[in-house]
């Protein structure tokens, strides 16, 4: 049970990577990016038989898959911005083409690197510690870096400029802000961290597959939905600020995982858990409009009250 936990809280830091870049265009944008799905496979994928066919060493085959990512992501921006082609169908459109470009990648469904030397086992070789833990040691201090380097940039004039236009569109574009610009930026940035994480991914459970990605938008909501949950039950003071809302998102997935891992120790068949995440997302969607409609009832309440 404690390794099926730890094991759960390493894949949802480094899921936790994938989270921010959903993050980017679901909180920021509101745009719900398919492209996820396809992005996250093409870092796994390009990683993969970057390390395996040609030796590349595995920190580059991870930048490689970062750098992957972000062509896919500017594909759907590219196709949004200049074709008009609403957010939503550009993403299914690059999704379903990076499906085939993925297996012309790999040439096959799946490519293990069991053989190979990766990250996490380098480091584990220093430091005499298992894989599974630096995976999860190397999964934090990536995940913190990146939250530092996404506070540092989302203060600067083109990062405000890009939540300016998720905020309101009209205004910033009046204001003399190319908001085609500022989305294609957010697009590549979001994708770019998602085949990050598909590249990290794939080196800690040691193989790609064609299917890594499915569902990728589906648990980086998820995450997103349960880290905000959380965040207001703790006291405002903690939870304000654009750090504590990148931090959150992190925490839902890690939160996300160890659900997953919980029910599976209980017995849960695996075919579920597609319905599962559903399960959970529906839930997670849920709980703050009852639970905010059950204050409004009560205040009313209280009101009346005071009013007789």
């Amino acid at each position: 049970m404690l390794l099926a936990l730890q094991g759960a809280v390493s894949q949802g830091v480094l899921w936790g990577i994938m989270v921010l870049g959903v993050f980017i265009t679901y909180k920021l944008l509101d745009i719900a990016d398919l492209t996820v799905d396809g992005s996250f496979a093409l870092g796994g994928c390009v990683c993969a038989v970057l390390v395996v066919g040609y030796g590349v060493d595995p920190l580059v085959a991870i930048l490689a898959a970062m750098l992957a990512g972000a062509v896919a992501g500017a594909v759907t921006g590219f196709l949004h911005t200049v074709f008009e082609i609403p957010a939503i169908l550009a993403g299914i459109l690059t999704q379903i083409s990076l499906w085939s470009i993925n297996l012309r990648i790999m040439g096959k469904s799946n490519t293990p690197i069991l053989a190979n030397e990766t990250i996490f086992s380098r480091l584990s070789d220093l430091t005499g510690l298992p894989q599974s833990t630096m995976a999860t040691v190397c999964g934090i201090v990536i995940a913190i870096a990146v939250i530092a380097a996404l506070y540092w940039f989302f203060g600067t004039e083109l990062g405000s400029a890009l939540r300016a236009t998720g905020d309101n569109e009209d205004m910033i574009r009046a204001l003399g802000v190319n908001t085609k610009m500022t989305k294609m930026v957010a697009l590549t940035l979001s994708n770019a961290l998602v085949g990050l994480s598909g590249g990290l991914i794939c080196e800690s459970q040691k193989y790609a597959d064609i299917g890594m990605g499915t569902g990728a938008i589906v648990i980086g909501l998820a995450a997103i939905v349960i880290g905000e949950v959380l965040a207001r039950l703790l006291p405002a003071r903690l939870t304000a600020g654009f750090a504590a809302r990148l931090t959150s998102a992190v925490v839902g997935s890690v939160v996300y995982f160890l659900i997953r891992a919980i029910v599976l120790q209980m017995g849960m068949d695996a075919n579920d858990m597609k319905l599962l995440s559903a399960i959970i997302v529906a839930l997670a969607l849920c709980v703050p409009v009852v639970w905010e409609k059950y204050r409004l009832r009560a205040s009313y309440s209280k009101g009346g009250e005071l009013g007789a």
